[in-house]
């Protein structure tokens, strides 16, 4: 679920207008009031009609893929002939080191160059769980993170994967850069997340905790001079969570400018070019939904991205202590 936090420049609009205003979108005022009126957004917990008034505090929830699936559900995918990286693949599931600006899945936006897109070319089956825009997705990363991601070929293999993710049995562990010299050489973020009212993309941590529960595990594996290579474990799914808990205590993700990167970046570091942020997705495991078997995947440096590898060979270099 996404939220948002309504701010006294919104209050006493309707929330059908609101919501046509805040996805800057081609979607129809008619559109977005038929999604609300069938009870998929909710405001304080509970379902509106899309007459609601809104007032100051109010907190609006509803699923961001819902939203895609309801406004796209008559325009099929097309596949995509790309070489995916595969990692492991069965009759049940495909495991990809998904490479930097690729959308896991179709949006608004972009409906023909995803990794989504990509699977229809390459897999015969995938399940449908996900809707029509998301067919084999059971998690997802961002666009600028790379790395290991797994789809389902079928639903029943989808429904146990959900199932592992939800439950914490399956285990995702990424590796950032992240700006700035840590105290703690380690620690558990525990702040919940909701959408800035300013950007449709942005999360922010709630002040007054009533945002998604969010919990991010950091160890840090290497502090040079100025950043830090640091592992995440994440306990939930959040939007850009790691960004988002990262940038909350002072060390954003190097190149991710939409969390105040830059405040944080030392000038030796302006002329490292990167595309967005410097975060990999680098350990994958869970258990195979047919055979219960552990399967485990971790990527070596070679197989990150070339940003990545990039900044961090220059750390190595110019940033040793």
């Amino acid at each position: 679920m996404e939220t948002i936090k309504i701010t006294k420049e919104n209050i006493k609009k309707r929330l059908d207008v609101f919501l046509v205003e805040y996805l800057k979108n081609d979607f129809t005022r008619a559109k977005i009031s038929t999604y609300i009126d069938d009870n998929n957004v909710f405001v304080n917990g509970k379902p509106q009609k899309s007459s609601y008034k809104l007032k100051s505090d109010d907190i609006i929830s509803y699923d961001i893929d819902g939203l895609n699936d309801f406004f796209n559900e008559d325009k099929p995918l097309l596949p995509f002939e790309f070489k995916l990286d595969i990692r492991y693949e069965d009759d049940d599931v495909i495991v990809i080191n998904k490479p930097k600006n690729m959308l896991t899945h179709p949006t608004s936006y972009e409906r023909e160059n995803t990794l989504c897109n990509a699977l229809l070319y390459h897999c015969k089956t995938l399940s449908d769980i996900g809707g029509n825009t998301r067919p084999g997705i059971v998690h997802r990363l961002d666009k600028n993170t790379s790395g290991l991601i797994v789809a389902a070929k079928n639903n029943n293999a989808h429904e146990k994967l959900a199932y592992q993710i939800k439950e914490k049995i399956a285990k995702r562990k990424y590796l950032a850069l992240a700006l700035g010299e840590f105290k703690n050489k380690e620690g558990i973020i525990d702040k919940p997340l909701l959408h800035y009212i300013k950007n449709d993309v942005k999360m922010v941590v709630s002040e007054n905790n009533e945002g998604l529960k969010a919990v991010t595990l950091y160890k840090v594996l290497h502090q040079f001079k100025g950043c830090a290579l640091v592992e995440l474990e994440l306990k939930t799914g959040r939007t850009h969570q790691i960004r988002a808990h990262l940038s909350s205590i002072g060390h954003p993700v190097f190149g991710d400018e939409l969390y105040n990167s830059k405040q944080y970046q030392k000038q030796e570091f302006n002329n490292l070019k990167t595309t967005g942020q410097l975060l990999q997705s680098y350990y994958l495991s869970f258990n195979h939904p047919s055979t219960g078997k552990q399967l485990e995947f971790q990527l070596e440096e070679k197989d990150f991205s070339e940003d990545f590898v990039k900044v961090l060979n220059f750390l190595r270099r110019n940033n040793e202590y």
